[in-house]
Order: structure tokens, then C-alpha cells, then sequence
């Protein structure tokens, strides 16, 4: 599966992505299933328990500036 640095690596633009990013509850929720898809399941579990506060403004910015989601974990 092919990194696009977004959600899912479904290969949306950017501006889905950003939108995505904006609303709290979708990049918590999409980042935790993008990270187990990849196989980082201890990387999904760390974005369920800490993804509503820092790792949300952090993949926001992230997003704004380098068009790209964290990774917790590089693969």
C-alpha cells in the first residue's frame, strides 16, 4: 500500500484531507484506523488513547504546512 500521507493512503487531495484534519473527532478516529492498517498497531492504540489533544493539533498543523498526517511510529 502506497503512502499518500493522508488519511487511509486512499490518495484524496488535499483539501479532503484538511477538511478531515479540521474536525476533531475524523482525524482521531481515521488516524488511529490508518495506523492500524499500515500495521502499527501500537501507533493505533497511542492515537485512541492520545489523539483528542496534542496529536490532533499536531496532525492539523502538519497537515497545513507539509500536506502530510504524523506518523507516531515510522514504518
Amino acid at each position: 500500500m502506497a503512502k499518500s500521507g493522508g488519511y487511509l493512503n486512499a490518495g484524496w487531495s488535499y483539501v479532503v484531507n484538511l477538511i478531515l484534519a479540521i474536525i476533531p473527532v475524523t482525524s482521531w478516529i481515521l488516524g488511529a484506523i490508518t495506523a492500524i492498517m499500515e500495521g502499527r498497531i501500537v501507533a493505533g492504540i497511542l492515537r485512541i488513547l492520545l489523539g483528542w489533544g496534542i496529536i490532533w493539533l499536531i496532525d492539523l498543523i502538519l497537515m497545513i504546512v507539509s500536506k502530510r498526517t504524523m506518523r507516531l511510529i515510522p514504518c
